[in-house]
């Protein structure tokens, strides 16, 4: 694993849902919540949430944003066991999710991009190993241990799982 050491924009952003709804906490504070089954969603912190939810959504600055950056090998669900119609490209950002509820449900997730370095494409039913960059947290670090285990998800929908080398 390799730790981006520029620690001047620090910030730990953690997502969670429970029941139907979607938390998104920076440095411990609520700043989004949005309902799953109604799209509906509201923001708490419009500085914060502006300011750090856009990094995640554009193209990480490692120079500015502490990283964390592990190899992992990623396999999609076939499409027939309920997994993805299309492929993957690189840079997509899939929920990694590291902690289910007794229940079942998402406990833990974090915000993750998957980089390719040999092709275009991850199809479903395809595994390789991929380049994955986190934005770093002091949780997500003692997550990433070497056979570290994880799942992808869009929304609830599991559609493959990730084992760090």
């Amino acid at each position: 694993m390799h730790r981006n050491t520029d620690k001047e924009l620090r910030q730990m952003i953690h997502k969670e849902v429970k029941e139907n709804e979607l938390y998104l906490y920076i440095n411990g504070t609520l700043v989004y919540k949005r309902w799953l089954d109604t799209g509906a969603s509201k923001v708490f912190d419009v500085m914060a949430y502006d300011k750090f939810t856009l990094a995640s959504i554009k193209a990480f600055d490692a120079t500015t944003t502490s990283l964390l950056i592990v190899k992992a090998r990623v396999r999609l669900k076939p499409t027939e066991e309920g997994g993805r119609k299309t492929g993957l490209i690189s840079g997509y950002r899939p929920n990694h999710v590291f902690a289910y509820t007794a229940e079942g449900k998402i406990g833990t997730m974090y915000i993750g991009e998957l980089l390719f370095d040999d092709a275009e494409l991850l199809m479903p039913g395809e595994e390789r190993l991929l380049t994955i960059r986190f934005i770093a947290t002091p949780e997500l670090e003692g997550l990433l241990t070497k056979g570290r285990l994880w799942w992808l998800h869009e929304g609830s929908v599991l559609i493959g799982e990730a084992t760090i080398m």
